[in-house]
């Protein structure tokens, strides 16, 4: 009998063994029908997912949408689901980009405002602040926007994701030699185009 499947519904002490689970022991256990460890890999990788695709499509409402259809894969697809040696979140960012590779192959020739992307302002700062801060982050996305496609995916994985090389290679499918590659064409691109905030970036520093 799957034990999963038996389990009575999770409670506190439930919830925090739960928590305490790796990603893949969470996602075995959603292959057996277990809404408890599902809701806890939602909650675990919802927001930076959500942040990965939104800064892919340059659009946070098709970026919720990505993120709705990239976990509902998952919970239709983790009965089948084989690490097969990748971790959890080389797989699920695997899922996450090729479902906005789709996307931007269906909208393809339409320009989405770079306007429409991006988080709401902090409320606990000045306004003042909030504004600064917006446009500083509107210009960095507006010039990730202008990367070619693997070069932004591969310094978004890198540098704003926080995967290492061979974690960000390993979901773009690509080795390593080219995976630096991207990286050092994509740093240069950004160097260019965001030359006149460095001294804002380093705090005023030349």
């Amino acid at each position: 009998m799957d034990s999963t499947r038996g389990a009575a519904p999770a409670g506190t002490a439930d919830a925090t063994a739960l928590n305490i689970l790796s990603d893949e022991a969470l996602m075995q256990r959603v292959g057996g029908g277990d809404e408890p460890a599902y809701r806890i890999l939602v909650a675990r990788h919802l927001s930076r997912h959500l942040g990965f695709a939104t800064r892919l499509l340059g659009d946070r409402a098709e970026g919720e949408e990505v993120m709705q259809e990239a976990f509902l894969k998952l919970w239709r697809g983790a009965a089948n689901w084989q690490p097969r040696g990748a971790r959890f979140t080389t797989w699920f960012y695997r899922v996450v980009l090729n479902l906005c590779i789709d996307r931007q192959r269906k909208r393809r020739g339409r320009q989405v405002p770079i306007e429409d992307a991006g988080d709401p302002v902090d409320q606990r700062q000045p306004a003042d602040a909030g504004i600064h801060d917006r446009q500083m982050s509107r210009q960095i996305d507006g010039a990730l926007a202008e990367l070619p496609q693997r070069q932004r995916e591969a310094v978004s994985l890198c540098y704003l994701q926080g995967l290492t090389n061979r974690e960000a290679a390993d979901v773009l499918q690509v080795n390593i030699k080219a995976l630096e590659s991207l990286l050092t064409r994509g740093r240069a691109a950004l160097k260019q185009r965001l030359g006149h905030l460095r001294s804002e970036l380093t705090g005023g520093t030349p």
